[in-house]
């Protein structure tokens, strides 16, 4: 089942129109969110990048729409679903309704929450091999539209394919002025020595939930300095430790770029550090 405006429906059923502005033009923010034994991880900074997008993208946000209404929303869709699982991928989609072309006829807005079931109920450090590259082929355009959760994410796609093809795991996306950003799925931190680094929002980084949650973890971690700053490919190279983050997997140690090669030792004392901050929501 999927909840469409409230409305429990089957997986099934066509819910969408061959005019839907999120198909036809890209008009559509979501939140990919994790769910566990009742617990929606980092629900208050979901929601609160959800709205913030939405206003950027000036839709109309509904007087429904209070953090209670879509934290009950999200309970209703897995219960609709499943009495075994206790773990969940959802995903919260918000496009503005049928009508215009380029010109959107009104900025009120459909939603649609979808729900899938995962193995682990917390997070876990899978540190099998895991190789990354850059992808050159196309550009991030560094500024506010780039940091934002919406579904124009064909340069993903197109990296996604060239990684397969290439078999990398991985691929490290960059900005206009050729400066690192993030991965294809997740923000990137660097560790070089006692420095834990990370791409500033400015460079065209995604605004990461599990972003904001390391920052915040790093910066009380003893011994280190979390520093946002521009990333170079160059440094890449020289770092002692790469990972990946996204509110699904966590935290993913890059094993290897090229030639050079990583530890995962600030990654696995970070690890229990997120678990004890998602428990609290």
């Amino acid at each position: 089942m999927v909840n469409f405006n409230g409305k429990l429906v089957p997986k099934s059923e066509t819910l969408l129109k061959a005019d839907n502005r999120g198909l036809s033009y890209g008009d559509a923010v979501f939140e990919t969110i994790r769910v566990s034994t009742g617990t929606v991880f980092f629900w208050e900074d979901h929601y609160f990048r959800l709205m913030a997008s939405m206003r950027i993208l000036r839709m109309e946000i509904p007087m429904s729409f209070t953090l209670e209404f879509l934290e009950e929303e999200i309970h209703k869709t897995i219960q609709s679903i499943s009495e075994e699982n206790k773990t969940f991928r959802i995903k919260i989609l918000v496009w503005r309704k049928t009508g215009g072309t380029y010109g959107p006829i009104t900025n009120d807005i459909d939603y649609l929450i979808s729900c899938e079931p995962l193995d682990s109920p917390f997070y876990t450090l899978n540190e099998v091999f895991y190789e990354v590259e850059l992808f050159k082929d196309h550009y991030i355009t560094s500024g506010l539209l780039s940091t934002l959760k919406s579904n124009n994410k064909i340069i993903n796609v197109l990296g996604s394919i060239f990684a397969k093809e290439n078999e990398y795991h991985n691929c490290l996306l960059l900005n206009e002025h050729k400066q690192v950003v993030e991965a294809l799925n997740g923000n990137i931190f660097l560790v070089n020595g006692t420095t834990i680094k990370t791409p500033p929002l400015e460079n065209g980084c995604l605004n990461g939930i599990l972003r904001k949650q390391l920052i915040a973890i790093c910066d009380q971690v003893s011994g280190y300095t979390l520093e946002e700053a521009s990333i170079s490919p160059f440094e890449l190279q020289k770092a002692d430790e790469m990972f990946i983050t996204n509110v699904i997997t966590g935290i993913l140690p890059v094993s290897k770029y090229r030639k050079k090669e990583y530890t995962s030792t600030v990654a696995r004392g970070l690890i229990g550090k997120l678990n004890a901050k998602a428990r609290l929501g």
